[in-house]
């Protein structure tokens, strides 16, 4: 059975989630979808708006065969190790391609980056320390480097979200002497960041949680960028567990972290550098809300979203040690979900698997899913105060879904 590997976060699943679905599964020309899909963080530093179960059950009810969920320690990471995570596990689980979407859509002007900057390394990693001194991070500095390196329009363009996305795709596949193919398709209508909708029936995920945090009515604004099953599923979440997840949810307990936890505790703290907590540590001692927080903290030289991951680390209490004493690849394949193809797919192929297959938390140990399990207890907190321990026992009690109909 061939299978296409896309790697997600549906955060929630909408129309351009579904299109690229299909047309993943087209473009491959594959039997099977599987989905290796971020946990209860994500790779923005966020909260996911549902928990990971309800974000796979999405996905299965639109298309997706087979969902995994990518670990915490690759799930909440820049993009390169972001991608070399995820590419591990579907390298593991034995996909034959890999469909991204990307502002490019031309997968030769990947590789033609990727050579090229491959030749001009030691000039290119000169010219982005020279920018970061200016005061830009570093995501801004790497594109401002690339653009005096190299001004051809054969290669892609390293500021678009999404084209850095599978830069690093491609980039991992190569580096882990993967057989996977790596195919593109161009993104449809909204922007990445699009905070608005437009007269499209396809808006960024961005835009759509902007409408439902901003207490509109969510099931009148957003249908007509939601797949009804989605939709119904997000209606179902929040009548159970009483709110979506945010930011502001958690401040209390980011807020405390910071207050209580010493300079020297915070240092341990994974992407804590450049005496970054004592920025944060003072910062939290007037504040009153997470927006707040971060519009004090936030600087040139550190973007939203590795401000917004360093969070996170201190939220779960997540140590340079404990990330840097695991390998570089998975260690396991965390099953969240599957449908009667998939689960045929995973009777078939699963002896030929490269790494374990985790149905329930009991059956494997390790640093690894110890992590996921601690950003589960964290992301629990989020729920309303009858339905946190409901929440959390999922993580130990909930078995793969099975839809037992195809879509």
């Amino acid at each position: 059975m061939k299978a296409v590997g896309i790697i997600v976060e549906y955060n929630p699943f909408h129309n351009g989630h579904a299109y690229h679905l299909q047309a993943s599964r087209q473009a491959a020309n594959a039997e099977i979808v599987i989905a290796v899909m971020s946990g209860n963080f994500l790779q923005r530093g966020e909260p996911a708006l549902v928990s990971k179960w309800y974000r796979a059950k999405m996905a299965l009810l639109n298309g997706a065969d087979l969902v995994f969920e990518l670990p915490y320690r690759f799930a909440v990471q820049k993009a390169e190790t972001f991608a070399s995570g995820a590419v591990s596990l579907l390298d593991a689980l034995g996909c034959e391609s890999l469909c991204f979407g990307s502002e490019s859509g031309d997968l030769s002007s990947f590789y033609q980056t990727i050579d090229y900057l491959h030749d001009h390394q030691s000039i290119f990693d000169h010219h982005i320390r020279r920018t970061i001194h200016t005061g830009v991070s570093y995501p801004k500095a790497a594109s401002l480097s690339f653009q005096q390196l190299a001004n051809s329009a054969s290669y892609i363009d390293l500021s678009k979200p999404n084209n850095i996305l599978g830069f690093h795709y491609i980039k991992a596949i190569i580096d882990q002497n993967s057989q996977i193919k790596p195919l593109t398709i161009t993104r449809k209508n909204a922007g990445y960041h699009d905070i608005e909708f437009s007269s499209s029936t396809i808006a960024s995920a961005t835009s759509i949680r902007k409408a439902i945090f901003e207490n509109r009515s969510e099931s009148a604004s957003i249908k007509p960028y939601i797949p009804e099953a989605s939709l119904q599923l997000l209606d179902e979440y929040k009548s159970i567990y009483g709110q979506f997840h945010h930011w502001e949810t958690y401040w209390p307990y980011l807020q405390y972290q910071l207050v209580h936890s010493g300079q020297l505790e915070l240092r341990e703290i994974y992407e804590a550098e450049e005496g970054l907590e004592n920025r944060l540590k003072a910062a939290a001692l007037v504040s009153d809300s997470f927006q707040e927080f971060m519009q004090k903290i936030k600087t040139k030289r550190y973007t939203w979203t590795r401000l917004q991951r360093l969070c996170v680390h201190i939220l779960t209490n997540t140590k340079k040690t404990e990330i840097w004493d695991l390998p570089e690849k998975a260690s396991y394949l965390r099953l969240l979900g599957m449908t009667p193809a998939g689960r045929d797919y995973l009777n078939k192929q699963k002896k030929h698997f490269q790494l374990p297959i985790v149905s329930k938390l009991s059956s494997f140990t390790g640093l690894e899913i110890e992590l996921d399990i601690r950003s589960a207890r964290i992301y629990a907190l989020g729920a309303s105060a009858r339905k946190k321990s409901e929440l959390l026992k999922q993580e130990f009690d909930h078995p793969p879904i099975l839809i037992e109909k195809e879509s």
